[in-house]
């Protein structure tokens, strides 16, 4: 069974996010996306969990689905973000870890024991002062099928490779417990390519997920699984490295993270690396010290050159959510309730995001939308875009419809425009 999965999002007891992050309005943007799995997010904060355990109910095989769902809903998979903040090695770090749990149970037991450690009902992502290594021992004591994950590996401020209180490798971070890291998520602003520069990370898993914090941006990366719908079957094939098993990864161009290149917000400068070390790393308008981004801080762990491929690596296909193409396809900023409008039009002819997006043929296209629309989404597919890097939390911008694209995309494949991932 072909699942394409979601694992990372929060809830509305999230700061800074939606109030609409409820688990009926969550399951209607994943049945919109075309995601067959959605992480729950936020499983520790109490008064979510309990939302959890009213709307949803489990299926028998470690996964939950919502009560008063459809047949054709994505199922969920207990899923949580933490956040650490502690002193390791002389220096302080901030980490964020993803954990992945096989029911209601085990999350119930996981709750138990993190309140004991601190304020789990805070935030949906509770704040520890203990270190990213203790929390895989204090879960996999509780659970031992669970699954922890370090989230977006190499985001400047909270995480395990970040720039500015991340470590230079796994097993600094993690000591005796590495062991237990079989996957990192390389977030919005690497994609694997980037992340199999490093040969240290051969051994591990690299997922992709959204972190969404508002409905529409679930999906923006998901993980494409062939296995049976299970917990003990979603984990095995998600860690296995089995391109097989992990069909591939849904991303961002990694340009359009926001902090892919170097710089500063507040002046104004971004940077590519090379620039910043001409620099110095000095902001040349304030001089203050620049915020180093993950590109920046891959090539200093990178053992490979860039364009480097790792043989039989699972493979990563590059998108722009839809509501981006048909916000510049209509010259409209940002979400808009037009561009709402033409999205639920175009999902309810084309099935779903991610059908529209990879699946259906240029003449399947054609048969709901614009000509100009369907050039959009095939120059995406071939990857004939104009990025502009994001940096220090300014996201970036991918330009679909510019001059200086040819007027005409390149030849379609022979099976129409589908995409072999699928």
């Amino acid at each position: 069974m072909r699942l394409i999965a979601d694992f990372h999002l929060h809830s509305a007891f999230s700061r800074a996010t939606s109030r609409d992050m409820h688990l009926p309005v969550i399951t209607r943007w994943g049945r919109w996306k075309g995601l067959s799995l959605l992480g729950t997010g936020d499983f520790t904060h109490p008064v979510y969990f309990q939302e959890i355990q009213e709307e949803l109910e489990e299926t028998g095989d470690g996964l939950l689905r919502l009560k008063t769902g459809e047949a054709n809903d994505p199922r969920f998979i207990l899923t949580a973000e933490t956040s650490h903040i502690y002193t390791q090695g002389g220096r302080g770090r901030r980490l964020h870890m993803m954990i992945f749990a096989p029911g209601i149970s085990a999350a119930q037991k996981i709750n138990l024991r993190l309140a004991r450690l601190g304020n789990i009902s805070s935030d949906g992502r509770p704040i520890f002062g203990f270190s990213a290594k203790d929390l895989v021992k204090v879960v996999l004591d509780t659970e031992p099928t669970c699954l922890l994950v370090p989230a977006h590996a190499w985001t400047p401020w909270f995480s395990v490779f970040g720039s500015h209180s991340g470590f230079d490798s796994l097993e600094e971070c993690f000591e005796e417990e590495t062991v237990h890291i079989r996957a990192i998520e390389t977030g919005l602003s690497s994609d694997p390519a980037m992340n199999r520069r490093w040969s240290a990370l051969d051994p591990l898993a690299l997922i992709s997920n959204s972190d969404a914090q508002s409905p529409a941006k679930i999906g923006r990366e998901a993980n494409i699984l062939e296995t049976e719908r299970s917990y003990p079957a979603i984990i095995a094939a998600l860690t296995s490295g089995d391109p097989s098993r992990f069909l591939g990864t849904v991303e961002f161009f990694p340009e359009e993270g926001k902090y892919h290149f170097d710089g500063h917000r507040d002046c104004r400068v971004c940077f590519s690396p090379e620039q910043t070390r001409q620099h110095a790393q000095i902001c040349p308008v304030c001089g203050k010290k620049l915020v180093i981004g993950v590109l920046h801080r891959v090539e200093e762990l990178a053992d490979r050159p860039p364009g480097f491929t790792l043989s039989g690596a699972v493979p990563a296909r590059h998108l722009v959510p839809l509501e981006e193409i048909i916000a510049e396809f209509f010259g409209l900023k940002g979400p808009s309730r037009r561009v709402r409008q033409e999205y639920l039009r175009f999902i309810e002819k084309g099935g779903s995001e991610f059908q529209i997006l990879l699946d259906l043929t240029a003449e399947e296209l054609r048969s709901f939308m614009e000509a100009g629309l369907v050039e959009g989404i095939l120059r995406v597919r071939t990857g004939a875009v104009t990025p502009r890097p994001g940096y220090d939390g300014v996201y970036g911008q991918v330009k679909v419809f510019t001059p200086e694209l040819p007027s005409s995309v390149p030849a379609a494949p022979a099976d129409g425009g589908q995409l072999s991932l699928f």
